[in-house]
Parts: structure tokens; C-alpha cells; sequence
């Protein structure tokens, strides 16, 4: 099983790549448009494995188009969140890439308190548990997306040799 959270070394070219090529076959298959900004909105959104907000995605845009304002990139944001291409982690106001946009399915989130990376996860069994316990209590769910919070690998064994003087 492929690790949700990559090492400091992970090269996320090849993450960007794949996304890149993911979202103009999923857009060219739905008739969207996949303008210039949305792309690059996208690589940003992918140039790591954490959560990143709009505010620095503004930023970013900033230093290759002067032109860039708040409602271009949050419209961006929201194409690309209608095509399944990213999630929004509410608990940290901020975006992150879908490993996964081919298929329909509801955000689980691993999100490590330490380095900030985030970590998606696809299990049919929670969302089947969720919906089963909201029918049986007559409750319609319209949207689920679930964010844990703890300690990736990589910062537990940080963590774990601190406290034992390594």
C-alpha cells in the first residue's frame, strides 16, 4: 500500500504531472474548461502533500500575474472542487489535491498536527457506516468530509526519538 504521507524527499513532480494529465482528461471528458489559472491553481494546489489556502495560492499567482485577485483564485478553486480534482479541509480553511478525481466519493482526511501534510483516504466503510447511521435516524446526508487530526509517520518517529534522546 502506497504511503499517504511521502517522505521529505517525495519528488512531487510526478504528483503534479498526474494531476495535471488527470484534470484534462477528466474536464476534456465533462466539456470543461480547463483555463491557464485553473491549471496552474491545480499545480499549485499540488506542489506538496499539505493543505494550502487560497490566500497563499493568491500569493503565489501574484509573483507570475500581477492581475490575480481573491475571487479569480477562489473561482478556480470552485471549478476544480465541482470536478473533483480538490478537496477543501474545513478545519484548516485550505485546499488540497484528489489522488483520486476519477471516482465519486466523499473526503476522509488524515492531517498530521506537526507538518501540516494531509493524507486522503478511500474507504467505502466509513461512508457506508456514516449513511447507515443517518437513515436510521432519518437524517439525509448532502455532505461529508471527515478530518483527523494526529501525527504522520515521519513526525511520530521524530517525535518518538526526542523523547527517547535521539
Amino acid at each position: 500500500m502506497a504511503s499517504l504521507f511521502p517522505s521529505k524527499h517525495h519528488n512531487h513532480r510526478h504528483c503534479v504531472a498526474q494531476a495535471l494529465s488527470d484534470a484534462e482528461a477528466i474536464c476534456a471528458a465533462k466539456g470543461a474548461r480547463l483555463t491557464s489559472l485553473r491549471r496552474k491553481v491545480l499545480e499549485l494546489v499540488w506542489a506538496s502533500h499539505r493543505p494550502v489556502g487560497a490566500y497563499d495560492l493568491l500569493r503565489d499567482l501574484s509573483q507570475e500575474k500581477t492581475n490575480a485577485a481573491p475571487p479569480t483564485v477562489y473561482r478556480a478553486l470552485e471549478f476544480l472542487q465541482e470536478h473533483g480534482l480538490v478537496h477543501r479541509i474545513s478545519c484548516l480553511n485550505a485546499f488540497v489535491g484528489c489522488p483520486s478525481p476519477e471516482v465519486s466519493h466523499s473526503g476522509e482526511f488524515l492531517i498530521c498536527r506537526a507538518c501540516g501534510a494531509a493524507g486522503e483516504v478511500l474507504d467505502e466503510q466509513i461512508g457506508e457506516t456514516i449513511a447507515r447511521s443517518a437513515a436510521d435516524q432519518g437524517f439525509l446526508v448532502e455532505q461529508k468530509t471527515i478530518e483527523v487530526i494526529g501525527l504522520c509517520p515521519h513526525c511520530r518517529l521524530q517525535d518518538s526519538g526526542a523523547a527517547h534522546g535521539g
